[in-house]
């Protein structure tokens, strides 16, 4: 997939591609000539700047600090949400002793952690291309299983836009519900709107050539991690030489404390479904575990050992935040709400850095750190989606247009696509982070599962590998993990939103392997025509020229059917209307067509294409004859075009086309030619554009 067609340079083939070797010469770039712009294409230079030539994509090297500033933001920002998603579950059923229950089910979720790490040190090593689980199932299982690891990237990607966004505008907010009190109650309604416009500048950004690279895309992050350590820091002062206060966990807007207010409900209320469910919320705290195996090309040298050290980095701080944001929720007792806003840790911070000044002011920061690492982690799916999507349709299992890179390089398709997407499900969720959160671990745990199956395969096959035995433990135990929790997810999350991924899961498998079975059918259909017309000898050429009005497009298509000289040319008018087929013969009489009769069929039944095929079908009988059809086409201003003409050309081109021996050309003809600066030349025609 990271193969590209080379093209020899013009210093390696003789000027101008002579030399009777028949090779392939690249010519210089044409000199510039005045032609004007399209009002579409000036539009979108205004807004996403001058294009981008191909020899600026470049490839910048990320040493190891910046790497996990970068690629880390995703998954370090899950910590803001994690321990939190858990106490959503816990609190409205066992109240108060959700907070003891957190704590142990935080420890599952760090064995998880470790595990997965473990297993992805090995992913990092072995597969330093970027792809992460995709291009190990690929490798190890064929393209077809591979499609399972990447509808569950491609899902992974599309939600982590929408979570990331609700999750830093609840930051936001939560700073000003903390800082404004009851008074902005009202800021709540924004939560979607402003999540929506965030996405959209997201998109826009990444569709003017962003790159996710550099310390600006890297300081987010240690923003958020200084943040949280001056959290950590004061907390534990606090602890020491003063106290920490506890949140009313009966405020106006809370969850409601469920019937067991004290810890017998470990016993009496916290059913095993509980725990599944708090689990399966805390399991989002791993999500973008895989980011540095998505991005390991873009490592300096030598790419797997610096890839395994900032993974381990990376490990290590989503750990000790999340450890951390649990305890002090433990020891704070600080309470999700119902809107989403204050959130948890925003009210961890409050209750930590106090009322004064200086308190307030590290409150800010902690949540404009908060807020900006979780757009920022939103951001990596605009550059990790249409990388994967340009992988996969590489492979022919989506539609080649996403290989395209657009005006500033950028994927644009892809870009597009994750967009329009992630809108949605913001929309149909409300922009709820607790609602999101339930379409969340499928896709991700999905990937781990398919990662760590292509790892045990991998060393298996290899006899001789280094601690082979160990290897094959830990990425068998990580696969096992994994699915355990896809179905935990499943199970517990069904009703809650998870029904949705597990319908679209297979149906989304089951679209990639049809679209490359198309793909396939249609190469193979073309490489049989190929041979085909290799050994077509025809002894007539004959054109057919269709004619429903007498004007200057009719006038072009004439002109080159005669300049290609063909052995026969007819002008064909099927007729619907007898009165308006009466005045174009007498139009046809009139004008300056030589010798060329005009051929008028009847077509009662108005089904014109119907006819067409039938008359070109009598004359191909003795399949000795080559037709070409030409059809005029009139080209308008393409708003007002499309309202107020028929656009009829492609449709029976497409029609004629599947005929044998026939070939269908369509002759453009701009009918407001004169707004361009060459209008005042004679109006030859520009060249045909053929359809098969």
């Amino acid at each position: 997939m990271d193969s590209r067609t080379s093209v020899p340079s013009s210093a390696d083939s003789p000027e101008g591609g002579g030399g009777g070797g028949g090779g392939t010469a690249v010519l210089p770039r044409p000199a510039a000539v005045e032609i004007p712009e399209s009002l579409g294409y000036r539009v979108k230079k205004r807004l996403l700047g001058k294009p981008l030539v191909t020899e600026e994509l470049a490839h910048e090297k990320l040493s190891n600090p910046v790497a996990l500033g970068v690629l880390a933001s995703d998954c370090i920002s899950s910590s803001a949400y994690g321990s939190e998603a858990m106490l959503v579950q816990m609190v409205p059923v066992i109240g108060l002793a959700a907070f003891s229950l957190l704590m142990p089910i935080t420890g599952i979720v760090l064995c998880v952690l470790t595990l997965l790490t473990l297993s992805y040190r090995e992913v990092v090593m072995v597969y330093t291309r970027a792809g992460g689980s995709y291009v190990v199932a690929r490798e190890n299982f064929g393209p077809r299983i591979a499609q399972v690891a990447a509808v569950a990237l491609l899902i992974d990607y599309i939600v982590t836009v929408a979570v990331q966004t609700a999750a830093g505008t609840v930051a936001l907010l939560s700073l000003v519900h903390l800082l404004g009190g009851n008074h902005y109650d009202w800021v709540d309604n924004y939560q979607l709107p402003i999540s929506v416009f965030i996405v959209l500048l997201l998109c826009w950004g990444n569709l003017r050539g962003i790159r996710e690279a550099g310390r600006a895309f890297a300081a987010p992050a240690y923003l958020f991690m200084a943040g949280m350590a001056l959290l950590f820091v004061t907390a534990i002062f606090r602890l020491i030489f003063d106290h920490l206060p506890k949140q009313n966990v009966h405020a106006g807007g809370a969850y409601a404390l469920g019937t067991h207010g004290n810890n017998s409900a470990l016993l009496m209320g916290a059913s095993i479904g509980l725990v599944l469910k708090a689990f399966a919320n805390g399991g989002t705290s791993l999500t973008g575990l895989e980011a540095i195996s998505n991005g390991v090309s873009a490592f300096e040298n030598p790419q797997g050992r610096n890839a395994r050290k900032t993974l381990v980095a990376m490990s290590v701080t989503l750990g000790t935040l999340v450890l951390g944001v649990s305890t002090l929720a433990y020891i704070t007792h600080s309470i999700p709400f119902t809107s989403g806003s204050p959130s948890v840790l925003s009210q961890e911070g409050s209750l930590v850095f106090g009322g004064s000044w200086y308190g307030q002011a590290g409150l800010v920061f902690l949540q404009l750190a908060t807020a900006l690492i979780l757009y920022t982690g939103a951001n990596t799916s605009f550059n990790g989606f249409p990388f994967l999507a340009s992988f996969v349709a590489e492979d022919s299992f989506l539609p080649r247009q996403l290989t395209r890179r657009g005006h500033r390089l950028a994927f644009s398709s892809g870009i597009l696509t994750l967009t329009g997407v992630s809108l949605l499900l913001l929309i149909a969720t409300d922009a709820k982070l607790d609602s999101l959160l339930g379409l969340y671990a499928i896709g991700v745990f999905t990937g781990f599962f398919m990662a760590g199956c292509g790892l045990v395969k991998h060393f298996i096959d290899r006899p001789n590998e280094p601690k082979r035995a160990l290897k094959i433990f830990i990425n068998a135990a990580a696969a096992a993990c994994s699915i355990c929790v896809v179905g935990i997810f499943a199970v517990t999350k069904f009703t809650e939103g998870a029904w949705v991924v597990v319908v679209v899961f297979p149906i989304g498998v089951w679209a990639l392997i049809k679209v490359n079975r198309r793909y396939r059918d249609e190469a193979a259909a073309l490489a049989a025509a190929t041979s085909d017309t290799s050994r077509a000898q025809y002894r007539r050429q004959v054109m057919y020229i269709l004619v429903d009005r007498v004007d200057l497009a009719a006038l072009k298509a004439i002109s080159y059917a005669r300049s290609l000289r063909p052995a026969e040319i007819r002008a064909v008018h099927f007729m619907i209307d007898s009165l308006e087929a009466e005045k174009l013969a007498a139009q046809w009489a009139e004008a300056e067509v030589g010798d060329l009769p005009l051929e008028i069929v009847q077509c009662p039944d108005r089904r014109i294409t119907r006819a067409l095929l039938e008359l070109i079908t009598r004359n191909t009988a003795d399949q000795k004859s080559q037709i070409t059809l030409l059809i005029p086409e009139r080209n308008y201003s393409p708003v007002l075009g499309r309202l107020l003409h028929r656009r009829t050309a492609d449709h029976i081109a497409r029609a004629v086309g599947k005929l044998p021996n026939v070939v269908a050309t369509i002759v453009p003809f701009d009918v407001v030619i004169k707004e361009h600066p060459l209008a005042e030349q004679e109006p030859v025609p520009a060249g045909p554009r053929p359809t098969k």
